[in-house]
């Protein structure tokens, strides 16, 4: 699969069903209430247009409702969520929940909806649930998310289509680069949340010393990695300051000695992994 390295906010990539999605967009994680609804405001109106939300984050209504007080075509934005695996798997789980979904959004359709964990089970009957949702135009493109190469081989042995998008942590001190190496052999989109290690290396050394070689924050340095590394991007915040600071990565660029050091770096996860986990059809 080539890959696409952002080069604005603007950029897109054509995933394998044809979908042409943003390569870099808002995570919503715990953006919730008025403060979600003006982080997506913002975004939008900056200039963002991938917006990535989950039934989990309890955030899809501030979501929806950031859209329409952006005062942008709802063909504009580009709309990822995903199904709560607690008790949203199985086929007609996995229905009502998107049903569910669709309204608190209030958005029409949803670009692309995800799996959002492989460790709920039932991942056939869920999977073809999507599809059928994405045969009746509700879903434009049917991907997952935290899924390890185990999880992606099994349901491409059951004869199921190729998802479009695998989101996992993706940061220098979480590379995982065996699910990398296999989504980009396979045509899968590698889509990295958590781009900013939920701020707990911002003081390390390594980033610092980057950060004032390129006269950028820790943060951006971070980001442009994962930018450079042609990943799908969704920093997430709700300071407006912040969300104009984490899209100032496309005009400059880590020199290719910088990103082996970034690359070089311990590994740590700053979430859970359900990657590892058992595959449960």
């Amino acid at each position: 699969m080539a890959i696409n390295i952002a080069k604005s906010l603007s950029s897109t990539a054509t995933l394998c069903d044809g979908v042409v999605m943003p390569l870099f967009g808002l995570g919503t994680y715990q953006a919730q209430g008025r403060v979600g609804v003006e982080a997506v405001k913002c975004a939008i109106q900056s200039g963002y247009r991938l917006l990535d939300t989950a039934t989990y984050y309890n955030n899809e209504a501030d979501v929806g409702q950031g859209i329409k007080a952006a005062g942008v075509k709802r063909e504009d934005v580009f709309v990822v969520t995903k199904l709560f695996w607690h008790d949203g798997h199985g086929r007609d789980r996995c229905t009502k929940a998107f049903t569910k979904s669709l309204k608190s959004l209030d958005c029409g359709y949803v670009n692309l909806y995800l799996i959002h964990s492989p460790s709920g089970g039932k991942i056939l009957e869920t999977y073809d649930a999507m599809l059928d949702l994405k045969q009746k135009g509700l879903i434009r493109s049917v991907g997952v998310s935290n899924f390890g190469v185990h999880h992606l081989e099994e349901l491409k042995k059951a004869g199921r289509p190729t998802p479009s998008v695998n989101q996992i942590e993706l940061h220098p001190w979480q590379q995982k680069a065996d699910i990398v190496r296999y989504c980009r052999e396979n045509g899968i989109a590698v889509m990295g949340y958590s781009p900013l290690a939920k701020g707990r290396h911002l003081h390390d050394t390594v980033l610092t010393n980057l950060g004032k070689k390129y006269n950028k924050t820790p943060g951006q340095v971070m980001i442009r990695w994962s930018v450079q590394k042609g990943y799908i991007t969704i920093p997430k915040t709700t300071r407006k300051e912040r969300i104009t600071e984490n899209a100032q990565v496309f005009d400059w660029t880590l020199s290719e000695d910088d990103m082996q050091t970034l690359d070089g770096l311990p590994n740590q996860s700053c979430s859970w992994d359900p990657t590892t986990g058992p595959w449960q059809p």
